[in-house]
């Protein structure tokens, strides 16, 4: 392939439509009309040998070859902006500006607070506007549409280039019992599994990471309890005589934890990481970079 006289126009249009997943919303990005978009989009297709992108009811969905290319196309146009463009500098401590961050239950619980401080000390100006989810890949399309800035939570499973991801809190399992039934030390395997389990699910599953691991063993737990959110499993628990498998920090901070015997679980189950997740479109922008920045050292100290 010669690339001499080559259109960088159309290396743009590529990255929009990566980005956007719509003729429509690329052409607004870029600056130009939908048919020229089109018209660009025919071009690449020409000149790459491949169809790039295909119509479904969602939107383009990128061949493989398009994904391929994804990457390399956006750090190469970022590149030629950081090299043209001086962008100016964030001032935090002046900013009057909105962050907007998608969060999932437990970093709700357990980064938020400190989060809010930390944004009161650093950005007094700034405003916090959160948005709440469940399943991990409703984050992808919050950011796709612009409705959030970051995210904190699973991460997604399809992100074809264009979000970007980076772990950011740990945790290990617990089981939690009421004390009053059981006494600190906990519970050997015969007996927890004798008990009504409680399973916390955001993504609205009747089979968890402990079914999992005990189906593993041939075993199987009873449920009495399906919860899409944590926050008030300790209560339940506490004022019944039911258990519950949660991240160690929920149980740890609940206001009911003098009511909890909390114990390691009878079973092997593995380590939880929730990611910061954002927008390719958003990588670059000194705000941004700022806040994200912020909720790192943030989660450092949790």
């Amino acid at each position: 392939m010669d690339f001499n006289g080559i259109d960088l126009n159309l290396l743009v249009a590529f990255d929009a439509l990566m980005t956007e997943r719509n003729v429509t919303r690329a052409a607004v990005r870029v600056g130009v009309s939908q048919p020229a978009m089109s018209a660009a989009l025919a071009r690449l297709r020409t000149l790459l040998g491949d169809t790039l992108f295909q119509r479904s009811a969602s939107g383009l969905l990128p061949t493989p070859r398009a994904r391929d290319l994804a990457a390399p196309i956006a750090q190469a146009l970022q590149q030629i902006a950081a090299a043209l463009v001086e962008r100016p500098a964030f001032a935090p401590d002046t900013a009057s500006v909105t962050f907007r961050i998608g969060l999932q239950d437990y970093p709700s619980v357990v980064l938020l607070p400190g989060l809010m401080l930390a944004l009161e000390h650093g950005a007094p100006g700034a405003t916090l506007q959160v948005t709440a989810f469940n399943d991990r890949d409703a984050a992808v399309d919050l950011l796709d549409a612009g409705l959030i800035d970051v995210a904190i939570g699973a991460a997604p499973v399809n992100t074809d280039g264009r979000i970007l991801t980076r772990p950011l809190l740990r945790d290990n399992f617990v089981c939690i019992v009421s004390r009053d039934r059981v006494a600190e030390g906990g519970l050997d395997l015969d007996r927890w599994l004798q008990l009504k389990h409680v399973l916390v699910s955001p993504e609205g599953q009747l089979h968890g990471v402990v079914d999992h691991a005990l189906a593993q063993q041939g075993l199987q737990r009873k449920l009495a309890l399906t919860l899409p959110q944590v926050f008030s499993v300790p209560s339940v628990v506490a004022g019944t005589g039911m258990t519950a498998t949660i991240l160690k920090r929920v149980a740890l901070h609940a206001a009911v934890r003098d009511r909890l015997t909390v114990f390691a679980p009878p079973i092997a189950l593995p380590e939880i990481v929730f990611h910061l997740v954002w927008h390719r479109r958003s990588a670059t922008h000194p705000a941004q970079q700022w806040f994200r920045e912020l909720i790192e050292k943030q989660a450092a100290a949790v």
